[in-house]
């Protein structure tokens, strides 16, 4: 099972977009890392309705057996050992995918919480997409570290 993470924005540049592609090369050796990018609404003065048409892009690639999870500040607060075993347990189970989602500016949409398996928070700040990127595929790689006995994870 090769995990997805969809996220609603453009690709970064600089270091973070460095930082995270080393750590989605690293992920090859693995199952490895998609990452599709999620086109983001415009806004015209409607908070609600550029949540709903990003809502809506980021289900449309969602099939019925996949495993949503969405990265959201408001999120179930895991640790690392939590987050591994979440992973794992997605893996064991054969769904056809895994896929963390990022949402847009304004977060995400009610009904996209709703549809999530999961709602897991990176942290209980709110942190800009190339932040929440790195920090998410980081995880990814330590929990998939600690599954195949790399000595990565502390």
């Amino acid at each position: 099972m090769r995990p997805l993470i969809l996220s609603v924005g453009k690709p970064s540049r600089g270091w973070p977009a460095e930082a995270c592609n080393d750590y989605v090369r690293r992920l090859r050796r693995w199952d490895g890392l998609d990452e599709v990018w999620i086109k983001p609404e415009r806004f015209h003065g409607d908070i609600e309705a550029v949540r709903a048409a990003e809502g809506d892009r980021l289900r449309a690639r969602i099939g019925p057996r996949d495993r949503l999870v969405c990265i959201d500040e408001r999120g179930e607060a895991m640790r690392t050992e939590a987050f591994t075993d979440l992973i794992q347990r997605v893996r064991l189970e054969g769904a056809p995918s895994l896929i963390f989602a990022i949402g847009g500016a304004y977060g995400h949409d009610e009904r996209t919480r709703q549809t999530a398996w999961r709602t897991v928070s990176l942290s209980s700040m709110v942190l800009n997409h190339e932040i929440a990127r790195l920090v998410l595929v980081e995880q990814i790689y330590r929990a998939y570290a600690t599954l195949n006995g790399v000595p990565y994870h502390h």
